[in-house]
């Protein structure tokens, strides 16, 4: 686990991260030390490798969601933090969670997520998991990376280029060191998606949510994770939805200001 800003700041005064799919705690390191700044003296930002990636542990062999909803009881834990902040699978990483916690001593004093992945009443197409799993099993990178461009940014031009041809291209920017790590990290990728979407949830599940959840979703990004953010928002009474007009959904990792400002000025209200 990492810790930007005051190391002994209490439990109120730290937000954990909890992070997306593909992606290890260094990676989120900017947009980390860029809010713990923004949040000012006396506040500390932590975010932690999920299982499978990092320095963390590997995904054990009965994986599924409430893993994942178990390591961040632990790190609340660990760090004492009542404030908690999810992006993209870690969005759905961090709802889950709160579900669960709902009423009781883990429940985070504030709750905020950007570009949610949750599958809500089949918000998000999971058609092409099965052949991206394939491809992963059978050690053809291109293919997978290429299945899943197409499944996770429908309607985009990259979607219409035909799959062998797309596949092709996947395989030669492979050789890039962030493809490198998308080729390292998708095993266990493959789980932690499954976990996250095999199972469409109802909405009415997420009504147990603090009235002070801050839904974020980027203007830019796909429309499934727009509409996800609309249907809980609906479901969560006294909750907010902002949709930053420029964000991208990797804008988080990036520490786009806008976004940065944005949360830190929800968890230090």
């Amino acid at each position: 686990m990492y810790t930007y800003g005051s190391d002994n700041a209490p439990g109120e005064r730290r937000v954990v991260v909890v992070g997306g799919a593909f992606l290890t705690a260094l990676i989120y390191r900017p947009f980390s030390m860029a809010l713990a700044k923004g949040l000012g003296e006396g506040w500390a930002v932590d975010v932690y490798d999920r299982r499978g990636r990092g320095n963390s542990t590997p995904q054990p062999e009965d994986y599924s969601m409430a893993t994942e909803i178990a390591d961040v009881r632990t790190v609340l834990d660990t760090t004492g933090a009542r404030n908690l902040f999810g992006h993209s699978l870690g969005g759905s990483v961090a709802l889950n969670a709160v579900q669960e916690f709902a009423g009781s001593s883990h429940e985070p004093a504030k709750l905020a997520v950007y570009d949610a992945a949750v599958n809500i009443q089949g918000s998000i197409d999971t058609d092409w998991l099965a052949g991206f799993e394939e491809a992963v099993n059978a050690g053809r990178i291109g293919l997978a990376l290429a299945r899943m461009r197409r499944g996770m940014q429908p309607g985009t031009a990259l979607a219409r280029v035909p799959e062998p041809v797309l596949a092709g291209l996947m395989a030669l920017m492979s050789r890039t060191r962030v493809n490198r790590l998308l080729t390292e990290l998708m095993p266990s990728a493959v789980g932690e998606l499954k976990a996250a979407y095999d199972e469409a949830e109802d909405v009415r599940d997420f009504s147990v949510l603090p009235a002070n959840t801050h839904f974020m979703v980027g203007g830019k990004s796909p429309a499934y994770y727009r509409e996800t953010a609309r249907r809980l928002h609906a479901a969560v009474p006294g909750s907010t939805l902002r949709t930053s007009p420029e964000g991208a959904h990797g804008s988080i990792p990036a520490a786009f200001d806008e976004l940065v400002s944005d949360i830190a000025e929800y968890y230090r209200g």
